[in-house]
């Protein structure tokens, strides 16, 4: 029962390993809630709302945080972070700004739906689309992350592009 583990104190582990599991469930739920809310009849106007669209983006940002923290628990933790892993944070941070920007446009006045003859917020196909280009810089970040230097290899995957080593 008493397993070797690799990050320092075993409560310090187990406390990260269920903040983790905490974030992937309260992320998938209040995804699952933000776009089901029509077929459980809790929609209290017609279309997505600006509670739904703050729902889903809090939801993207639990899934991130969980998708790190899995990533982190993956790797030695003496083993330094690689510019790969530093490059991958920061897109997945760049894309969770951009998720929240494209999300809530119409709220902040950049939206194309911010006349007086919309009574209420509407999700467009730009802002659908800046969402799916967000999640996909998410995700983009995170395998950066997850698939740079661990303790398993002592160079860089992307040693290559600097040295020209073919054995990349």
């Amino acid at each position: 029962m008493n397993e070797v583990n690799t990050h320092g104190d075993s409560k310090l582990g187990s406390v990260r390993a269920i903040l983790t599991l905490l974030l992937l469930v309260l992320g998938l739920a209040s995804i699952l809630l933000a776009l089901g809310v029509d077929r459980l009849g809790l929609d209290l106007t017609p279309g997505f709302g600006i509670v739904q669209m703050f729902q889903l983006l809090v939801g993207l940002t639990c899934l991130t945080l969980a998708a790190f923290l899995y990533a982190r628990r993956l790797r030695p933790e003496d083993t330094p972070r690689s510019l790969q892993a530093d490059i991958g944070m920061r897109l997945a941070a760049t894309g969770l700004v951009f998720a929240y920007v494209a999300g809530l446009a119409d709220m902040i006045g950049i939206g194309t739906h911010v006349n007086p003859r919309f009574e209420r917020p509407f999700v467009g196909p730009f802002q659908f689309g800046g969402l799916i280009l967000a999640s996909g810089m998410i995700l983009v970040g995170v395998a950066l992350y997850a698939t740079s230097r661990g303790g398993q290899r002592q160079r860089s995957s992307m040693e290559f592009l600097v040295n020209g080593d073919e054995k990349g």
